[in-house]
């Protein structure tokens, strides 16, 4: 079956600055809470970069994976505990483009690799292109790689980046191939060893670091990369040596760093944690900052945005009450709490990993337990968020946070943290938390959504934030620490702060000065947009990446 979104394909004329043919491969992406082939941050801003590339008519296409269960449904045990759920998805507003492509991998010399279409009219994205393994005549086991975004199986994970990376190769070859090939991340770096291979030219090729996380930038084996098909041919041992660091491996990032032609971070400050951190490494250019965004067509409440141009308190706050009551029945629903929508209401809403310290309140159970029970200023505070279905470290701090706030009538936690919900939480909070150990967060997107729907950042110096605050003006910010302190050290001050911040200036504020608490709130939205809005990274990225 072929149709008209078989050969590269827009429905409108690229505006003539953007006319360069750009391929973007990405793991996952966050186009629309139906279409569960995201995780996290990753996918969100992946999927607003493919929304705002359509508003502004650039001539780009998205290469993703068709994920047969996605990355999994969170659900509960009888005990109200974290429970994982895989359960198949079908899509059936996704077309089948007729593109089929097959890929060696391991001792397999042709996998069979099909491309379906999410036309730009179903969700107002580019063209996404999406693998699926899933095939008539492949075998079980090939035809499971696409079953579960990043799958802890580790021979499965590396299928995965094979069938993305040359397999979405192919398929961009099929659409008459692209002028720039743009990775997002280090997933599909096998894209860049095959293309090289086939003539394409280091010009052509542009690369996204997201994470100083260690455990975000993949490391495996060279000689066991170089059997699996790695590298879309066997190199030689002498090749080999020459794409190997850190005794016999090959880091994804590294690899890719030097191919790129240019490389960018994702904020100005990891910018500079990327440069020291890549430094010893040779043949990496210099990594430039293009600060992540997000799409505010997508994720600004309209009545908010009408609220923030007129300058009106009276129709912003009759916005946000009715907002917050529509995310207190989902409360209600989960956790049969009533929230109150005159209590300020802080979220903690992202992936649960330690790092990002979910539970930075029960650091200081005495202090909490008085905030808790504040009858001058009461608060109410929920947390969200999917922890990696095998990290049960994060899991635990989830199930803690579960049992801790079971009988304490202004505690939530919910599940099923995935785009409508995270666009509630957004819409519905006065307060958005966010309490990493500084340097870790690369940028933190869910601080702009928030600030898109006048909910105020309360967060460490980290990520984004140091190119937007204004304490006391449009956000508060804990004090900065040296991150190179012992970790029980900065938890211990970071927590001391929080609850600083929160009792002397947030409370008060919100409680006592409503006129300047409204002031705070419209300067936050003010300053994320449009500064903070992917229309503005989209065309960052063709006038610095893709240059």
């Amino acid at each position: 079956m072929v149709n008209e979104y078989s050969k590269w394909h827009h429905p409108y004329k690229p505006a003539k600055k953007y006319d360069k043919k750009v391929a973007y491969f990405s793991m996952e992406f966050g186009i629309h809470q139906a279409l569960k082939i995201y995780s996290g941050g990753l996918g969100f801003l992946a999927g607003s970069h493919m929304r705002s590339a359509h508003e502004l008519k650039q001539n780009m296409v998205g290469i993703g994976m068709l994920w047969k269960y996605g990355y999994y449904d969170q659900a509960r045990n009888e005990d109200r505990t974290l429970r994982t759920d895989f359960i198949e998805k079908t899509y059936n507003f996704l077309e089948d483009t007729g593109i089929e492509v097959e890929v060696p991998l391991h001792d397999n010399p042709a996998v069979k690799v099909r491309a379906y279409i999410l036309k730009p009219e179903i969700f107002g994205c580019v063209p996404m292109y999406l693998l699926s393994t899933d095939v008539e005549g492949n075998d079980h086991l090939s035809r499971t790689i696409t079953n579960h975004l990043y799958d802890s199986n580790e021979l499965t994970r590396v299928s995965q980046s094979i069938i993305l990376g040359i397999g979405g190769a192919k398929v961009v070859e099929a659409l008459g191939g692209a002028d720039m090939y743009h990775l997002n991340e280090g997933h599909a770096l096998p894209a860049f060893y095959y293309l090289r291979d086939q003539g394409v030219k280091k010009e052509q090729f542009a690369f996204t670091t997201h994470t100083p996380e260690k455990a975000g930038n993949e490391e495996r084996d060279a000689r066991h990369l170089n059997r699996c098909g790695f590298f879309g041919r066997t190199l030689s041992e002498e090749e080999l040596r020459q794409e190997m660091v850190n005794d016999g491996m090959i880091n994804y990032t590294v690899a890719a760093l030097r191919m790129a032609n240019k490389s960018n971070a994702v904020s100005k400050l990891h910018a500079v944690v990327s440069n020291d951190m890549w430094k010893g490494f040779d043949g990496i250019n210099k990594i430039i900052p293009i600060t992540n965004a997000q799409n505010q067509n997508f994720w600004q409440d309209e009545e908010i945005k009408k609220a923030w141009k007129t300058k009106s308190a009276k129709k912003f706050k009759d916005r946000k009450t009715a907002l917050k009551n529509e995310l207190f029945d989902v409360v209600l629903n989960q956790t049969q709490k009533r929230f109150d929508p005159n209590v300020i209401t802080i979220v903690w809403a992202r992936r649960f990993a330690g790092y990002k310290r979910a539970d930075m309140f029960l650091y200081d159970l005495e202090r909490f337990e008085k905030l808790l029970s504040n009858e001058k200023y009461p608060v109410q505070i929920i947390w969200a968020g999917k922890p990696y279905p095998k990290d049960y470290y994060a899991i635990d701090i989830f199930n803690h946070l579960v049992n801790f706030s079971k009988n304490r009538k202004n505690l939530a936690v919910l599940t099923g943290y995935e785009m409508d919900l995270s666009k509630q939480l957004k819409y519905g909070s006065d307060i958005w938390l966010n309490t990493p150990r500084i340097t870790r967060e690369a940028s933190g997107t869910s601080g702009m959504t928030a600030s898109f729907n006048g909910s105020v950042n309360l967060s460490i110096n980290d990520g984004w934030i140091p190119e937007f605050q204004k304490h006391g003006e449009n956000c508060f910010v804990l004090p900065e620490l040296d991150h190179k302190k012992p970790v029980w050290e900065q938890d211990e001050e970071d927590c001391a702060n929080l609850f600083e911040i929160l009792e002397n200036e947030v409370l008060p504020t919100y409680y006592n000065k409503p006129k300047k608490w409204q002031e705070i709130v419209l300067n936050g939205i003010t300053d994320t947009i449009p500064e903070f809005t992917s229309n503005r990274m989209a065309q960052q990225y063709y006038d610095e990446l893709y240059s």
